[in-house]
């Protein structure tokens, strides 16, 4: 029987791609040591990944691949993808920015950009035949493409069109080779977890032998297939926390767990705390409708019910309280999606809501309607008075209190730990975005690299927030001992990123000369909240302890 995915896929090669046009924007082979390319980023443009040696994972939105050279991997525009090497030396592949027109019906000669999976369906990943051959294809279009002249870039973009013509010829949707055997094996523990699950049974799920796919699920995934039943029960069992006050017995039973004292001894294990200790924690479900508050309640040792979270824009959250945040609500910009939040919160009914001022009237009043809302003036004030406002908000004013002078305590010990190792050096954070460079500092740079670390700056203004234009030759000029990186993780900037740093002026610069420049993240750095700001030390001291040059 034809799936879903093979009929659009059948409609679109007989129907649509006769009118469809590709056009490439720019190609790179990139090798898992070139870090700052694979981060997890945003894209307006479909990107095409191909492997050509190693292994990694993609994350496509909230869904993750492990990387195979036998498929491609397409990633549509608008939305985020990032690349994890299993090993950064190993890692190869061809990276390919481009578009896909079809001329407009209504309006004849008039092309129209695709977007959408109904009408583009290859999406995610793609099984094909002959993986070997696209390679050699890419390896044509690149040659073309880094050459001088009109003439070799318009060879390139045949070459690109010819790519997607033996793309389309080679998908092969009954591939069925060892990773998708695995995938099947993942999917039952998935849907099965609750059961009793054996290696016996998921090796003939994946048709292969019991001690092969020990060893081949252990490499392919970085965790054993029982670690991994672990990890889902135990994620469960959190959200059946989190949503009722049933017994511990009944949750453990329904998690998989005949014996409520081995899950006990387990959950402990994995956590850290007691499952007791878990559930009284989590008895009022407390929203956090923006992304700092996060920070602020993780700093008041209490976890939100429901939450921003997104791989790329609360990739820190996502990462390591994604199973421990219930309800997830968009994160994709500021004011992007808050009617669909707002319908989120009023299905999952939360005790008390957290909100920063920023939330306009109409979105207040409905807030205001599904629970009890504080409303954290964010300009006004300074995180600290925040962090005391929501801890006497929720009844934690001790715990803020207590949380802030551990802060001052670390934050005055990595200084004095950071003043030795630096003596007078000079800082300039330079923020890099499309074609533009400027000297850059926020709220939280402020508050924690200049003013609680002390760091020196090499541009010195009255200002405390400032995001001014420069050029390479006013870098030189402030002279800088170190230069922090802040570079938007989109195609354009990092392809802007990749020529900068092999032009003669930057390479000139003291800092590039002496191996002191170091890349940082908008998370932490742009978030303006308690936990972020720990986080700030925390990676101010491992970048600067030593030399990690970009």
């Amino acid at each position: 029987m034809m799936s879903d995915r093979q009929a659009l896929f059948q409609e679109f090669t007989e129907h649509v791609m006769p009118d469809v046009m590709f056009k490439l924007r720019d190609i790179a082979w990139v090798k898992g040591d070139e870090h700052e390319r694979l981060r997890q980023q945003f894209t307006n443009a479909h990107i095409l990944l191909l492997v050509t040696g190693g292994r990694g994972r993609l994350r496509l939105e909230n869904v993750e691949h492990q990387l195979r050279q036998d498929a491609i991997y397409v990633c549509p525009p608008m939305s985020t993808f990032g690349i994890a090497p299993d090993s950064v030396d190993d890692l190869r592949m061809y990276v390919l920015r481009f578009d896909v027109f079809r001329e407009s019906r209504k309006r004849k000669r008039q092309l129209r950009v695709l977007r959408e999976e109904s009408e583009f369906p290859l999406v995610g990943e793609v099984s094909v035949r002959s993986a070997g051959q696209l390679v050699m294809h890419c390896d044509s279009i690149a040659e073309q493409w880094q050459q001088d002249g009109g003439i070799a870039r318009l060879r390139s973009q045949i070459l690109f069109q010819e790519l997607w013509y033996h793309i389309v010829k080679s998908v092969d949707f009954t591939a069925q080779d060892s990773a998708t055997a695995l995938e099947r094996a993942r999917a039952y523990m998935e849907e099965h977890y609750a059961q009793t699950i054996t290696i016996e049974q998921l090796a003939r799920i994946a048709e292969v032998s019991p001690k092969y796919f020990v060893d081949l699920y252990k490499k392919t995934y970085g965790v054993s297939a029982m670690d991994y039943v672990t990890e889902l029960r135990i994620s469960r069992a959190k959200q059946l926390m989190a949503q009722s006050h049933a017994k511990l017995r009944e949750i453990a039973h329904q998690v998989g767990y005949n014996d409520e004292f081995y899950f006990s001894r387990k959950f402990k294990k994995e956590v850290g705390v007691s499952p007791t200790i878990y559930m009284k924690s989590r008895h009022r479900k407390i929203a956090a409708y923006r992304a700092p508050l996060i920070g602020q309640m993780l700093a008041l040792k209490m976890m939100p019910y429901a939450a921003p979270l997104h791989p790329k824009w609360t990739a820190f959250y996502h990462q390591n309280y994604r199973n421990d945040i219930p309800v997830h609500l968009s994160a994709f910009r500021q004011n992007e999606n808050w009617k669909a939040n707002i319908e989120m919160l009023q299905e999952a009914r939360p005790d008390v809501i957290l909100s920063l001022d920023k939330a306009n009237a109409q979105e207040r009043e409905q807030l205001g309607r599904i629970a009890p809302t504080l409303f954290v003036p964010f300009e006004e004030l300074e995180w600290q008075e925040q962090l005391l406002m929501i801890g006497d908000f929720l009844g934690e004013s001790a715990e803020a209190k207590h949380w802030l002078a551990a802060y001052e305590e670390k934050l005055a010990r990595m200084r004095e730990r950071l003043r030795k190792k630096l003596g007078e050096e000079k800082f300039l954070i330079l923020r890099v975005f499309k074609q533009e460079l400027a000297v850059h500092c926020n709220r939280s740079m402020y508050d924690v690299f200049y003013h609680g670390l002390q760091m020196k700056p090499a541009y010195v203004t009255q200002a405390k927030v400032y995001d001014q234009a420069v050029t390479l030759q006013e870098v030189a000029v402030l002279d800088p001992d170190r230069i922090l990186l802040l570079v938007c993780q989109e195609a354009e900037t990092l392809e802007h990123f990749r020529l900068l740093k092999l032009s003669v002026p930057w390479q000139d610069l003291k800092a590039v000369r002496n191996n002191r420049t170091h890349l940082i993240t908008s998370d932490p750095w742009r978030e303006y909240s308690a936990m972020a700001h720990e986080r700030i030390i925390d990676q101010c001291v491992k970048l600067l302890s030593g030399d990690r040059p970009c």
